[in-house]
């Protein structure tokens, strides 16, 4: 039984020998699913889908220079991932540069359970964290990403991975105004 590793190493090898073919195969195998990481990350379908289109458009820029064609999946995450940061890092600057307007959303209490009202400002509170820890803990947490894998997938080292996620939870302890205990 083939693996998707080994599917997409003969299909990598043959679009590298020049099989257009493997390359709409590929797309075939793959295009959905950067869609719905990209979407996972900015939170916006539009923008998902053009992160996914650049995404094969440096795929098929950059493929000559893949090593190791079995960890393809691994290294397109890591453009799609790359390709959704630099588009969150790019709004962040847009609204930075909105100046005078801030909106705060009043919730009515007894519409939402306690439990509904900490999570709504836990993933207010993750949305708040800059673009680096953001990515790392909703990788960690909400996709269950190892280190290593997040390391890969960031193209950074596992101790930036332990750094950010550690920075991230220190603040937002400090947004949610969590006690820790030193015993």
């Amino acid at each position: 039984m083939k693996t998707d590793q080994s599917i997409d190493e003969k299909l990598v090898e043959s679009f590298k020998k020049g099989d257009k073919k493997a390359l709409a195969t590929l797309v075939k195998r793959w295009h959905k699913l950067f869609c719905n990481k990209a979407y996972w990350m900015v939170k916006d379908k539009d923008a998902a889908k053009d992160i996914a289109q650049d995404t094969w458009a440096i795929i098929i820029h950059r493929i000559s220079t893949l090593k190791d064609p079995k960890q393809f999946k691994y290294w397109a995450y890591r453009v799609v991932c790359n390709k959704s940061t630099d588009w969150l890092r790019l709004q962040a600057k847009k609204r930075n540069k909105v100046v005078g307007y801030t909106f705060e959303i009043e919730s009515d209490s007894t519409e939402y359970s306690e439990n509904d009202q900490l999570k709504q400002k836990l993933l207010k509170a993750i949305n708040d964290l800059p673009v680096n820890q953001k990515v790392i803990v909703r990788l960690f947490y909400m996709e269950s990403y190892s280190l290593k894998q997040i390391s890969d997938l960031q193209n950074i080292s596992v101790g930036t991975v332990k750094s950010r996620l550690f920075h991230a939870r220190e603040k937002l302890k400090t947004i949610l105004n969590i006690k820790t205990k030193h015993s």
